[in-house]
């Protein structure tokens, strides 16, 4: 049986990327319900928890008729147009042009060697004047772009055909899709490149692989593949925890740049973009957090995509839609994600403990853990994650890095108590089974807390847990990271131990930048003896009178300093202060794994593929 069309055509021209605009298009067919035909524009992208108003990049806004006549139109609040449908009128086009230049995983990029297209980013939605349920019916997808690029994205390929554009009457080739409902269509995306794709199986699934390099390096042979092998160790070992899915047609994409970084998940595909370093042979850590980037949006088909809070299921893109559970979707991911990658082969466990590390130096320099819970910054993440500011994480914390810690301590309990038997990767591939889109065994699609809570209470071990789970979402208090390692039999040491005469060095307690001989505060770590003297944007000009123009030369200017007060002269808004301060001696942080571990710890990292 034929599946229902929803006579909605919807188009980009991608020819002009010197330009770095898209031209757009919607076409919609009849019948209209109503004598005004309205379309939103989404506010949001799925995944990325900000309202972003991506009609801002809009221009040259046209309505016509099926005859080319110009309709009328306005716009509507913030996010919508208003358009007069004649009566009659059997299809309507809508036509505008988007500047398509930033280099996010979360927008739209356009320049003269590909296309990054997000839909959301993209197209205004039709929500009034048409039958609602149209929306979620299958919508065809047309790319306009040069010839010499192809395109990789999650849409079925229906065809292609060679000649000029419909939009802008350039050469090129239009590529033609489909997607099957509202879903699918807005959570997708298109990488348009000149760059081949690998596609190979995996245990029956097809992979699609697409590179692009922000500034057309080339990109390294063996690295490429040796990351094509560690992508399958952790393709294999999210089939071995959550078994092999229904879903087909998987498509990664990789954008290299300079500095960037960042990863956005769909649901069968995503973004990820990296230093191009990442891929070069020698840059160990680099390529480390490459591996660690594919397997959380990897992870997040099942823990985010299908398996969601119950009031995302049909989302709202113009509006918030909060949950108090991102510590779950986000913070077990990383947690999760990493996992895989050490259990796979993927990472050593030298890389394992080494990205342990740095997340301990975060967790350790500073954290808002007595000023807001798990729960508390899932639900602000709309305000608080995306406006970040130099004294953001003295009150907030990060629900991805303290729900990693949290749920950590809460599988290492479940472990102790279920003797081994049981963690929460179990629990997640459980409430997968019970709960997830696309599980023929699902009982109520989405999660609450409670949903949580419960399977995790029915699970071996679990009976008495659901008061440590409450105290871990809902108290301002930090994860104890010490006890669950010392349950691997492994402990937290400084990962520079002091030598002998340092611990009567100075410590001021800042984060601290250096430009054309000028040192200036970031930020403040936690317990800064200058906290309430020096703010971020200051110069700390001199310590005792000797001038300060290097990290060096501060750190020699403190030498023997700590429990002395010193005079510290500042820069604050171009005006020389004066203070009377005390440095500390450098804390001494638990960030470093110490010790081989136990038999738990083997157990606890190795692979869960059958042999």
């Amino acid at each position: 049986m034929s599946q229902s069309k929803s006579g909605i055509r919807f188009l980009i021209d991608a020819t002009e990327g010197d330009s770095r605009r898209l031209h757009v298009g919607i076409e919609i067919q009849g019948p209209f319900t109503e004598s005004r035909l309205i379309a939103h524009f989404p506010r949001w992208v799925p995944g990325s928890y900000f309202l972003r108003e991506p009609i801002q990049h809009m221009t040259d806004f046209l309505a016509t008729d099926q005859d080319g006549n110009t309709l009328e139109s306005q716009r509507k609040d913030v996010d919508a147009v208003r358009i007069k449908v004649p009566e009659g009128a059997s299809s309507i086009l809508l036509t505008y042009r988007l500047l398509a230049n930033d280099m996010s995983v979360r927008s739209n990029h356009l320049d003269r060697t590909h296309l990054h297209m997000m839909p959301p980013f993209t197209w205004f939605m039709p929500t009034s004047g048409i039958e609602n349920n149209r929306m979620n019916m299958e919508h065809i997808v047309e790319l306009h772009a040069p010839k010499s690029w192809s395109p990789a994205t999650q849409y079925l390929s229906t065809g292609k055909r060679n000649g000029k554009g419909e939009l802008t009457k350039n050469e090129g080739t239009t590529h033609c899709f489909t997607a099957p409902n509202r879903d699918e269509f807005l959570d997708g995306i298109i990488e348009c490149n000149a760059n081949p794709m690998d596609t190979w199986v995996v245990d029956g699934r097809t992979h699609h692989l697409k590179m692009w390099d922000s500034g057309g390096h080339d990109i390294d042979k063996g690295m490429l593949e040796r990351f094509k092998e560690d992508m399958n160790k952790i393709i294999r070992e999210h089939h071995a925890l959550f078994g092999i899915p229904s879903w087909d047609n998987y498509v990664t994409v990789i954008q290299l740049t300079d500095t960037m970084r960042g990863g956005l998940e769909h649901l069968n595909s995503q973004t990820s973009m990296v230093p191009r370093q990442s891929l070069m042979p020698g840059h160990d850590d680099e390529y480390r957090d490459l591996v660690s980037l594919f397997s959380h949006e990897y992870l997040h088909q099942w823990n985010v995509k299908r398996l969601r809070p119950r009031n995302m299921l049909d989302y709202d893109l113009q509006r918030e839609g909060h949950s108090d559970l991102l510590w779950w979707f986000e913070g077990g991911t990383s947690w999760l994600g990493d996992m895989l990658c050490v259990r796979s082969g993927a990472w050593s466990e030298e890389d394992w403990r080494k990205d342990f590390m740095r997340k301990m130096k975060r967790h350790t320099a500073r954290h808002g853990m007595e000023f807001e819970s798990l729960a508390e910054s899932s639900h602000d993440a709309w305000i608080h994650l995306y406006r970040g500011h130099a004294f953001s994480r003295e009150s907030q914390i990060s629900y991805y890095l303290e729900g990693e810690l949290a749920i950590m301590q809460l599988d290492v309990e479940l472990r102790r108590r279920s003797k081994g038997d049981a963690g929460v990767c179990d629990l997640m591939a459980e409430l997968c089974r019970r709960h997830a889109i696309e599980y023929d065994s699902a009982e109520k699609l989405g999660i609450t807390y409670k949903d949580i809570r419960q399977a995790l209470t029915s699970m071996k071990g679990g009976r008495r847990l659901g008061s440590l789970l409450d105290d871990l979402m809902h108290q301002r208090k930090a994860p104890d990271v010490d006890a669950t390692m010392a349950y691997f039999g492994l402990k937290l040491v400084p990962e520079h131990p002091l030598k002998d005469g340092e611990e009567n060095d100075g410590w001021l307690g800042v984060n601290l930048s250096t430009k054309d001989g000028r040192v200036k505060v970031t930020s403040h770590l936690s317990g800064s003896p200058v906290r309430q003297h020096v703010m971020p944007g200051d110069e700390i000009v001199a310590i005792d009178g000797i001038r300060t123009a290097s990290l060096k030369g501060l750190k020699t200017s403190l030498k023997g300093k700590a429990g002395q007060q010193v005079e510290l002269m500042s820069s604050h808004e171009g005006i020389i202060q004066s203070h009377k301060v005390q440095p500390l001696p450098s804390p001494q942080h638990g960030v470093k794994l110490d010790g081989k571990g136990n038999s738990k710890w083997n157990s606890y990292i190795a692979t869960r593929q059958s042999s």
